[in-house]
C-alpha cells in the first residue's frame, strides 16, 4: 500500500490492520505520575460531505478507507481549536479501550462495541502530562457521526491514503530537546504532535506493517500545556 492508491474500506482492509497489530508488540509506559488517557484511532468509509479540499490531496473514492478526527472547539480550556483524535481521560475502573469507545459516543456520536477494537498502538507521554494509549477501532461503511458542539467544532474523515504521501512525516529540529517535532501534512495543512505521532504510527505498523516507534518525538510548545 502506498499514498498513490486508493485504500478501499472493506472488509480486506480490516483483516489487514488486524493481522499487522496482532503481530506488533505495543509497549506500555509505566509512568504512573501521569495522568491516563486513551484516543480512538477509527477506521470508517470516506463521506462526501466530510473532506473539502484543504484536507486531501487528491480525489476521494467513494468507498475509500478513512480516519476520523475532529477539530476541538474554540470554547475548550486546553487546545482549543487543534486537530485531534476522539479521546479523553480514563475514568474510574475503565480501560483505555472503554474510555476510547465512551469517547468516540460523547465526542462524535459513534456507538460501537468491544467487537470493533482491532488492537493498540504505544503509548504515549505528551508534555502536558498525559500518557495517551492509542485504541485502533473499526467503524466500517455506513455511519454517522454527529459532533458534540460543547467538545468538537468538526469532524473529518480522512482518507488513510493522505497519511501515505511521499512527504510525510515532516521532521523539525527543537533547541530545547535532542529529538525533532513530527507533524503529518494533510492537503495544504499540517497535523502535529502527539496527534501527528499517532497518526504516524498508525501508518507504519497498522498499514505498512512496520515496527516504528514514535514515543520519543517531540511536541511544539503549544502542545505543551
Amino acid at each position: 500500500m502506498n499514498g498513490h492508491h486508493q485504500i478501499q474500506c472493506d472488509e480486506g482492509l480490516r483483516r489487514h490492520i488486524l493481522g499487522n497489530l496482532e503481530s506488533f508488540g505495543h509497549r506500555e509506559h509505566g509512568g504512573e505520575a501521569l495522568r491516563r488517557a486513551a484516543v480512538a484511532l477509527t477506521v470508517v468509509r470516506v463521506d462526501e460531505s466530510s473532506h473539502p479540499e484543504d484536507i486531501s490531496s487528491g480525489p476521494v473514492g467513494r468507498e475509500e478507507a478513512a480516519l476520523v478526527l475532529t477539530r476541538r472547539s474554540v470554547l475548550l480550556k486546553h487546545h482549543a481549536g487543534q486537530w485531534a483524535l476522539p479521546g479523553g481521560r480514563l475514568e474510574r475502573d475503565e480501560t483505555p479501550e472503554d474510555t476510547a469507545l465512551r469517547e468516540l459516543y460523547e465526542e462524535v456520536g459513534l456507538h460501537l462495541s468491544k467487537e470493533r477494537i482491532l488492537g493498540r498502538l504505544d503509548d504515549f507521554a505528551t508534555r502536558s502530562g498525559f500518557i495517551m494509549t492509542p485504541i485502533v477501532v473499526w467503524g466500517g461503511a455506513d455511519i454517522d457521526l454527529q459532533p458534540n458542539p460543547e467538545e468538537v467544532r468538526s469532524v473529518h474523515r480522512i482518507p488513510i491514503r493522505e497519511f501515505l504521501r511521499p512527504d510525510a512525516p515532516i521532521l523539525e529540529k527543537m533547541p530545547q530537546s535532542e529529538h525533532p517535532i513530527l507533524y503529518m501534512p494533510i492537503g495544504c495543512n499540517w497535523i502535529a504532535s502527539p496527534t501527528a505521532a499517532l497518526l504516524y504510527q498508525f501508518r507504519e505498523v497498522a498499514i505498512l506493517g512496520r515496527t516504528t516507534r514514535v514515543a520519543h518525538f517531540e511536541q511544539p510548545k503549544f502542545a505543551w500545556r
